[in-house]
């Protein structure tokens, strides 16, 4: 069994689908990264295959200063290698312990079922808006990152958005009530038969209107039919902080089901 770096996103993904594709919704994140390393969303990345034999068994990739993000092993010996690969590496050379920080439910959606009618309606956001989805992206990473991802929250909200603002495959939508932005939902991350919804952001004093559960709900819809994805989507996925029972009771109300799970782990 060996773990080798792989320079070339296409060829990464080339090999890693066929293992990645078996669990897709598992393994949207890293599938809808590593499209956009090979579309050249990213200056810096690594990424990583583990082999036996022959057959692809594991598959990390890392764009910085983002998480390190590893597929779900084949098995517990996979892990271990990339364990030794990083985590032990990690603490070895800066002295850092791991600890979890979020852990997340990665949830699936086929079919919308409409939420109840709520004031207002939905747009993409423009160029024109940049500052405003900016200061809301910022306020996003703030809330619920890591403290190493609030230290860098404005440069990731401002290169995510520049990507989001140039691809036809990532944009932002807002809720928007008497003519005033409420919330905002992201979508990225295409896979051969899916989408990512996410951030889900309404400033804390416009909570609790159900702005973001119709929003996300029309964002899905949209995403699922092609107004906003050429060809359309099978289903949308969306990560949850499993610790916020009110957001995953919402999320499942507009049809999105639990799937997997996941665990974002720090060093500190």
């Amino acid at each position: 069994m060996e773990v080798v770096r792989i320079d070339d996103a296409g060829a990464f993904l080339a090999e890693a689908e066929p293992f990645l594709l078996a669990d897709e919704a598992r393994h949207n994140l890293i599938l809808g990264i590593a499209g956009n390393v090979r579309d050249g969303a990213y200056d810096e990345f690594g990424l990583w295959l583990v082999r036996d034999g022959g057959q692809t068994v594991g598959a990390a990739l890392q764009t910085p200063p983002g998480n390190l993000v590893l597929a779900r092993p084949h098995s517990p010996e996979v892990l271990a290698a990339l364990v030794e690969e990083f985590a032990e590496l990690w603490s070895r050379h800066t002295g850092d312990t791991a600890h979890t920080h979020m852990r997340q439910g990665i949830y699936a959606l086929e079919q919308v079922e409409p939420p109840s009618a709520v004031s207002g309606s939905a747009r993409v956001a423009t160029v024109d808006e940049r500052e405003l989805v900016l200061r809301w992206l910022i306020a996003f990473l703030e809330e619920a990152g890591s403290a190493a991802e609030r230290s860098v929250a404005r440069d990731r909200a401002e290169a995510a958005l520049d990507h989001r603002l140039s691809s036809s495959s990532a944009g932002n939508l807002l809720w928007e009530d008497e003519n005033e932005p409420v919330s905002l939902a992201g979508w990225t991350g295409p896979t051969p038969h899916g989408i990512r919804i996410g951030p889900v952001y309404t400033p804390p004093e416009l909570r609790g209107r159900g702005y973001a559960t119709a929003l996300t709900a029309e964002l899905s819809q949209r995403l699922l039919d092609g107004r906003l994805f050429d060809g359309g989507r099978r289903f949308c996925f969306l990560y949850t902080d499993l610790a916020n029972p009110t957001s995953n009771a919402i999320y499942e109300r507009i049809g999105y089901r639990r799937v997997a799970e996941s665990a974002e782990i720090v060093f500190a």
